[in-house]
Formats: C-alpha cells, structure tokens, sequence
C-alpha cells in the first residue's frame, strides 16, 4: 500500500496531462486517470519489478484513451443525429436529422447504380435483405456485397 502510494500518487499530474493531450476534455481525463489507478490497484501485486513506472502508466493510460475514443466514435456512427447535446431541443434535432439524411441520399446517388438501388430500398422502403432480392432479382449473398460495399463508401465520402 505504502509503495503504491509513494510510486504511482505523484504521478497523477501527468498522468491527467497525458489523457487531456489525448482525449482534449477534462472530465473524460479524469475519468480515464481514474480508470487507469483502478487497473493499476488491481496490479498492484506484478508492479514491484517495474523500471520505469511513469512509462508503463502512461502506456496503460494511452490504451484507455484510444478505447474512449473507439467508443465515442462507435456511438457517433451507431446515432449520428444525437450529438450526445441535451440542450438541443427536438425540433432541431428533426432539422439535424434531415440534413444528414438529404447528404446521405446526396452521396447514394452517387454511388453505382445497384449499389444506389439497393441503399434506397433499405433506408427509404425499411427493406430486409430478402425482400431487396426479390424485387432485384439479386441473390442475397449478392444484395449482402452490394450493401456492406456501398456503406464502405458512404462512410468514407461522409465521414462518419
């Protein structure tokens, strides 16, 4: 206990320095600072050997930074009209919704025919793979390729 205190403690600063570089928020260093001393207490037992403590917590603080930010942007892409913004009201929400939407179908039009065909089908009509098969005349290992493609694409000309 006294060696976790006196070795892993003054670190804390730049440890918080650290994860405000990565994750430029202040609460989330905290938090991500607050996560790596929970890990850090759980290893406490396998960290009496270590050399250079100040380099391995920052290492373990960098992969908790990077996970942070995968979660956010799996949440970003997952719900792209909600901002994670509480103070905007729903009927901005509806204007922020139709605007991506518009540049979705903007960049589906774009896209190759059947890509384009298959992307309408499933956004605009709610279509299941199945049912695009049948109304294309696709198979759907076929319809499957078109779609996970076409999303490729849209993902990288949106940004999302």
């Amino acid at each position: 206990m006294e060696d976790f205190r006196n070795i892993w403690l003054p670190l804390s600063e730049r440890f918080y320095r650290v994860a405000w570089y990565l994750l430029e928020s202040e609460q989330d260093a905290e938090d991500a600072v607050q996560e790596l001393y929970l890990k850090l207490w759980k290893l406490r037992g396998s960290l009496k050997d270590l050399h250079n403590p100040a380099a391995y917590g920052i290492s373990l603080l960098k992969n908790i930074c990077i996970d942070r930010v995968r979660r956010r942007e799996v949440r970003r892409i997952r719900y792209p009209d909600d901002r994670g913004c509480s103070e905007i009201s729903p009927p901005d929400r509806q204007i922020a919704a139709k605007d991506i939407l518009k540049k979705v179908m903007q960049e589906i039009d774009k896209l190759p025919e059947k890509q384009a065909e298959v992307m309408r089908l499933m956004i605009l009509e709610d279509a299941d793979y199945r049912n695009i098969s049948e109304r294309t005349g696709l198979s759907q290992v076929h319809v499957r390729v078109l779609v996970s493609t076409a999303r490729k694409t849209l993902k990288q000309k949106l940004r999302l």
